[in-house]
């Protein structure tokens, strides 16, 4: 079997949370090698498309495939199999607290490998030389600051030398400098690497230095996938909302705002067809 040619093949994927659509037909691909950031406003559906990406949650209609497997198909065993080649470096760093750093970035290794802990030891070591953490994996995740915190959960997720990594708001909450360093370090990865990327941010600069390729997501629905260059040129005004961090006001439909006080349908029924009286 050949291997797939993007690392991530989403084909017209829907979401539902209840009654509620979230997503809406999206379609995207992620080539070998390929740094994707996915942007957009609050309640555009990245947490969703990212839950979908890691596994999380199925579905409504569409396929997701990641390193050529539909994962909503695989069994619990060959999906868990299908995670040991991703990694994932979430935006609070979700270190545990009561670990050293060091036994923060071996877990994944003791728990999916058989490597002995001299093994171990070393590729942990290696890993924190990576992020230039070295010498403080002794250090409990509360005596790191916050740039230190986010290296840390980079060096996990690709404590396992991952085929794919995906990385939430990697630079949330820290200063220019250091969000500019954490930026560095995935492309640094990338390329020593040759893995794919897909970061979920809302931070502008970071998108515009390490992306290849933007994805917008609008109300759940792809509102534009191309480069840099392309999306900074758009002409869309939603774009350049968001680029620009301008607000969409729009005047509030009173009859409707009165409906949902009162817990009316937003929308009111189409009034009945008028009926001719037959003539005698």
């Amino acid at each position: 079997m050949s291997a797939p040619a993007n690392s991530i093949e989403i084909s017209n994927l829907a979401t539902h949370y209840g009654n509620r659509q979230i997503l809406h037909n999206v379609s995207l691909t992620v080539g070998k090698g390929e740094i994707m950031v996915i942007m957009g406003g609050s309640g555009s559906g990245k947490t969703t498309l990212l839950n979908h990406l890691l596994g999380l949650k199925k579905p409504s209609s569409g396929t997701v495939r990641i390193l050529g497997h539909d994962i909503a198909r695989l069994s619990p065993i060959a999906l868990q199999r299908l995670r040991t080649r991703t990694g994932v470096a979430f935006q609070s760093g979700a270190l545990f607290s009561s670990m050293s750093v060091g036994d923060n970035i071996a877990l994944p290794l003791r728990e999916h490998t058989g490597l002995d802990e001299t093994t171990i030891g070393i590729m942990t070591r290696l890993k924190l030389e990576v992020v230039s953490l070295a010498g403080f994996e002794h250090l409990k995740p509360a005596e790191l600051s916050g740039g230190m915190i986010k290296r840390a959960a980079l060096a996990r997720a690709i404590v396992m030398d991952p085929e794919l990594l995906f990385c939430d708001e990697p630079s949330a909450g820290l200063d220019p400098v250091v969000a500019s360093s954490i930026d560095d370090l995935i492309l640094r990865l990338r390329d020593a690497m040759g893995m794919s990327i897909v970061v979920v941010t809302h931070d502008l600069d970071s998108t515009f230095k390490i992306a290849d390729r933007i994805c917008v997501l609008d109300k759940g629905h792809v509102l534009a996938l191309d480069t840099v260059d392309a999306i900074r040129s758009s002409t869309d005004p939603r774009i350049q909302n968001l680029l620009n961090r301008r607000t969409e006001d729009s005047e509030p439909d009173a009859e409707s705002y009165l409906r949902r006080l009162i817990g009316g349908p937003a929308h009111p029924p189409p009034p009945p067809s008028p009926t001719r009286t037959p003539r005698p």
